[in-house]
């Protein structure tokens, strides 16, 4: 199976260490780099897996880590007492730091926005404008981690394919993008995990994540959380534009 997805929005290697950091409530200033490694690399391997386009822009910051990690582990060098050793987390924590800075300046800005378009203002009949909030319950957009995470969790629960007999490909991920295209039509909202419960093998699974990334990237459907590493609904684009609430998106 090759097909390569590419996504309208860039997440890159910070994006993950960022990730990783807030889902294990790590204090970033003191960067547990063993475990924050076998995490990463555990991402990685699902990205290629997938042949994910992005992909590739992690594996230099796969070798920073293992190389940070590797120089930690050997014997500290005898030092004159006056001179501390070098912290060689300390660059990537420093980059860690304006990169978070950076992110939460941005997703202020974005709230902004959402509040400013949440304001409207109507004429009532005397003709004096009056300003109407509409109060809209709090979502987070899921990210390609999210998905990566949930996605990991639906392969575990995938019997054990026997890897040596040679299974003929049933489908492709063009077809099921339009399964998953007619699915939304019916029902607008779906939960995640529902969308693998009838998938038969581990590859069944990728190729339904791979159609997902593909509708997603088309903006036709729109990943969503209630809470940050919350379920993850699946919503048509549509119709999340003519739902007030996320409690209404439910499924």
């Amino acid at each position: 199976m090759t097909y390569r997805v590419t996504l309208p929005v860039f997440e890159g290697p910070l994006d993950l260490l960022l990730f990783l950091i807030k889902q294990n409530h790590i204090d970033i200033t003191n960067l547990p780099i063993a475990d924050v490694v076998e995490q990463y690399l555990e991402y990685l391997g699902l990205m290629q897996i997938l042949d994910l386009e992005i992909a590739g822009d992690f594996l230099v910051m796969a070798a920073t880590l293992l190389q940070i990690k590797s120089t930690m582990l050997l014997p500290p060098e005898e030092t004159p007492p006056e001179e501390d050793e070098p912290d060689p987390r300390a660059e990537l924590i420093r980059k860690l730091l304006e990169y978070q800075q950076f992110k939460a300046a941005a997703d202020r800005l974005q709230d902004l926005e959402r509040q400013r378009l949440a304001v409207f203002t109507r004429t009532p009949p005397d003709g004096q404008r009056l300003a109407e909030e509409v109060v809209e319950e709090p979502f987070f957009e899921a990210s390609l981690f999210d998905l990566l995470t949930a996605l990991s969790k639906v392969l575990r629960k995938v019997p054990k394919e026997i890897f040596h007999e040679i299974v003929k490909d049933e489908f492709t991920v063009e077809q099921k993008t339009e399964a998953l295209r007619a699915q939304l039509m019916r029902q607008p909202c779906v939960a995640f995990s529902r969308l693998f419960e009838q998938a038969k093998s581990k590859l069944e699974v990728i190729t339904t994540f791979l159609a997902l990334l593909e509708l997603i990237r088309q903006r036709f459907l729109v990943a969503r959380q209630g809470e940050m590493f919350g379920e993850i609904l699946i919503v048509r684009a549509d119709h999340v534009e003519t739902t007030a609430t996320v409690e209404k998106m439910s499924c």
